[in-house]
C-alpha cells in the first residue's frame, strides 16, 4: 500500500473490524485546502483543489525522508 493510500484515521471495533475512512493523501489535501481558503478569495475552486493535492503530494514525498 502506498503511503498516500494508507488510512488517515484507522479504527477498530470490538469485532476486530477495521474502518479506514479517508486516506492520508485526502486528509493532507483537506488541510491544505483549509489553509488556502483562509488566505485567498474563492475565485477558482478547481485551482484550489489542484493546488491542495499538489501540496498533499509534496507532504507525502517529504514524509518519506523521515521514515
Amino acid at each position: 500500500m502506498s503511503q498516500g493510500n494508507s488510512p488517515a484515521f484507522p479504527c477498530q471495533d470490538n469485532n476486530k473490524q477495521i474502518y479506514t475512512g479517508m486516506n492520508l493523501r485526502d486528509y493532507f489535501a483537506l488541510e491544505a485546502l483549509n489553509s488556502l481558503l483562509r488566505v485567498k478569495s474563492y475565485a477558482d475552486v478547481k485551482k484550489f483543489a489542484e493546488q491542495s493535492y499538489k501540496i498533499a503530494d509534496a507532504m507525502l514525498d517529504e514524509r518519506q525522508n523521515y521514515k
